[in-house]
């Protein structure tokens, strides 16, 4: 019961779709219906308005934060189920029939609460490959593979399963930019 319980809240906190409910709010526009129709953050910078595209990236990772903090000092053995959890919630959220965002916020998140080295290499890496590329689906790509690529380096690969899970559903959320990236299609995103 317990176990289901932290799986349940911990899909339910993340499938708060903070983008969409920013827009419709401030905005009175359906971020679905706006870029690439996609509710994360890297979607909302391209309403024009900084303020709800920074704001939904930071409550995007909040809403990963808060759920796993809690798991991690009371449910230690349930932090990665939350953790997957939580980030299915975000990219398959039950309020949007089931059609939210990429994760990457989230699981940046997520990375913080497990080891807070893993969010910087993961935030180092982004920011290094998107300041070279401009392309955020590539540094989040990248940035993603870093971290078993690190596990299996520094940490002799435990619990590296976990986080290729994690880069394999990245990799599916960006299916559609890995195409346009090829196919040199992809469009550069401007995040300042």
């Amino acid at each position: 019961m317990e176990l289901f319980i932290i799986i349940i809240s911990s899909y339910l906190m993340g499938s708060i779709p903070f983008g969409y409910i920013l827009t419709k709010t401030f905005l009175n526009k359906d971020i679905r219906n706006i870029g690439s129709g996609n509710i994360g953050a890297t979607n909302t910078l391209r309403t024009g308005n900084k303020f709800i595209g920074y704001s939904t990236l930071v409550l995007d990772i909040l809403k990963a934060v808060i759920p796993i903090i809690y798991i991690k000092f009371n449910f230690t053995e349930y932090i990665y189920v939350s953790s997957l959890s939580v980030f299915i919630g975000h990219v398959f959220p039950l309020w949007l029939k089931f059609k939210g965002g990429k994760g990457v916020a989230t699981y940046v998140g997520i990375l913080f609460c497990i080891n807070i080295i893993f969010g910087i290499i993961f935030i180092f890496t982004w920011l290094l490959l998107y300041f070279i590329s401009k392309y955020s689906s590539l540094s989040s790509l990248i940035a993603s593979i870093s971290i078993p690529f690190y596990i299996l380096f520094f940490l002799e690969g435990k619990n590296i399963f976990f986080f290729l899970i994690m880069f394999v559903l990245i990799f599916f959320t960006h299916r559609e930019n890995v195409k346009r990236l090829i196919n040199k299609e992809e469009s550069k995103t401007k995040i300042y």
